[in-house]
């Protein structure tokens, strides 16, 4: 994944990243359009997972479940 695409309801996104990783703070999953690069690696610093894993959690979590 060369670009990360945030869809949907960032809120509902941000529930399910925290029920993964529960130990994910609203800091943590602060997110600014534009700022991909940066979410990605406080979550990373966070959880410990690898780049590619947060990468699809994220696209996973936005793309599923929100009704659209």
């Amino acid at each position: 994944m060369n670009t990360l695409e945030i869809k949907g309801d960032w809120n509902i996104t941000k529930g399910k990243l925290k029920q993964k990783w529960a130990k994910l703070t609203d800091n943590d999953l602060t997110y600014t359009e534009g700022k991909a690069e940066e979410l990605i690696g406080r979550i990373q610093k966070a959880t410990g997972e690898t780049r590619e894993t947060v990468e699809k959690e994220l696209h996973h979590c936005s793309s599923s479940g929100t009704g659209n």
